[in-house]
């Protein structure tokens, strides 16, 4: 059994969304984390990903916490609220309450738990004033439950100014591209007080998407997020988690 068994949990941000690679397989930043991981320490990492795109924050506790759990973890990350924060009926209190259940059963657990505020699209989308206030009060609530429990680990993505540039963002102005979950990747590794490699801190830039038309931006992503929200459906229905139960990461030479 490896030392370190880090199994995340959450939705889009987690699942790895955006990072998709050429035969279409969604990586991420929890991937590239715990393959990081294995590589800085030296030593084999069990790793199972159960996030689903699409979920709000309580659902996600509900139907991936104790699951996670069940496995046995060592490590546990969480991220959550994302799509809650874009529903301006559900409370910032509402969403926060989610963060302290999953401290609470790590506890109880003995699993140390790594918490993720996600990165700020913000700049880039409709109705950015509400999103940036929201996401504000989100980040700093989070930032509060936790102010006196410094063995939670940190890796906080919305206060970064240069992750909510363009640059790292992808098509749908929603989810990081390759070079944000890199970003997010370098921040978790570093959190855990190892080094990542220095390049995933700013990645070569890629196709610049940002200057999509708003026509085509409207019909190819907002249109459909819309009309998700009316038909009350998720991008996440029918999917299953990736990484189920463990897989066992190598250290990889550099």
């Amino acid at each position: 059994m490896a030392a370190v068994r880090y199994v995340a949990i959450g939705d889009s941000f987690t699942e790895g969304v955006g990072d998709e690679l050429p035969d279409g397989y969604v990586r991420g930043w929890a991937d590239l984390a715990a393959q990081g991981w294995a590589d800085a320490s030296g030593d084999s990492v069990e790793y199972a990903n159960l996030a689903i795109r699409g979920k709000l924050a309580w659902p996600i506790v509900d139907q991936q916490l104790e699951r996670a759990l069940a496995l046995k973890p060592t490590h546990l990350s969480f991220n959550g609220g994302g799509n809650d924060m874009l529903r301006p009926r559900t409370t910032i209190a509402h969403i926060v309450d989610a963060f302290s259940r999953v401290l609470e059963r790590c506890d109880e657990e003995g699993v140390q738990l790594i918490l993720l505020s996600g990165a700020n699209p913000s700049a880039q989308l409709p109705l950015r004033r509400l999103i940036q206030r929201r996401g504000d009060l989100l980040s700093a609530a989070v930032v509060a439950r936790v102010a006196e429990r410094p063995d939670v680990v940190r890796a906080l993505n919305w206060p970064d100014r240069e992750l909510s540039m363009p640059g790292y963002w992808s098509q749908d102005r929603l989810h990081m591209n390759a070079r944000g979950h890199h970003r997010v990747a370098a921040r978790v590794i570093t959190a855990l007080g190892l080094e990542p490699p220095a390049a995933w801190w700013s990645l070569p830039e890629l196709p610049d998407f940002a200057h999509m038309r708003r026509a085509d931006y409207m019909r190819e992503h907002l249109g459909p997020w819309v009309q998700r929200r009316i038909t009350r459906t998720s991008s996440g229905d029918g999917r299953e988690a990736k990484f189920g139960t463990w897989i066992t990461l190598e250290p990889q030479a550099a």
